[in-house]
């Protein structure tokens, strides 16, 4: 088997690319991160793309600062399956810690379903320890096209973050 390697860069998803993005998750998904794009706009959340050097999204993920006081919380994480186990969600998730640390928070936070140990471990491997649990439930659209309520168990987990070098400590705002 040949192997290709790829140069990937990050940057904020944008509502074109949402027709590129059928892969991590339904209409009903899809139609909630155009909704959240609009969050973004106002400074509320940032979403970002890992994307091909065309300028492919293979990977998504959003930070909103509004879950949690003085943390970013990292959610609607995903990663082409095809393209998973590569370090992708890595890269992500470095960029999104990035982003918080750029608004002078220390903490980031996260969610993570009960019934998916390789996500689980990949953000324990990057320092994220478990601190709560915590029901959660979206609506999905089932396989015969109704819709029902997805019910789930998430370990809520936390990173301390670094401060940036050079950056403000946290808290403080200049001007």
């Amino acid at each position: 088997m040949a192997e290709v390697a790829l140069e990937l860069s990050v940057r904020d998803l944008v509502h074109a690319d949402l027709e590129s993005c059928g892969w991590s998750g339904s209409d009903l998904h899809l139609a909630n991160v155009a909704q959240q794009l609009v969050r973004a706009r106002r400074g509320e959340v940032d979403y970002l793309a890992v994307c091909t050097p065309v300028g492919l999204p293979v990977a998504k993920a959003g930070v909103d600062y509004r879950a949690k006081e003085g943390a970013g919380t990292i959610w609607q994480l995903s990663v082409h399956p095809a393209l998973q186990s590569r370090g992708i969600g890595t890269l992500l998730i470095g960029a999104a810690e990035q982003r918080i640390r750029s608004r002078g928070l220390r903490h980031a936070e996260l969610g993570v379903e009960e019934d998916n140990p390789r996500a689980r471990a990949l953000y324990e491997r990057l320092g994220y320890v478990a601190y709560d649990r915590q029901p959660d439930a979206w609506d999905e659209r089932a396989p015969d096209g109704s819709l029902r309520r997805y019910e789930t168990m998430c370990t809520l987990m936390r990173k301390e973050l670094p401060p940036e070098p050079g950056g403000r400590p946290p808290g403080r705002t200049t001007g």
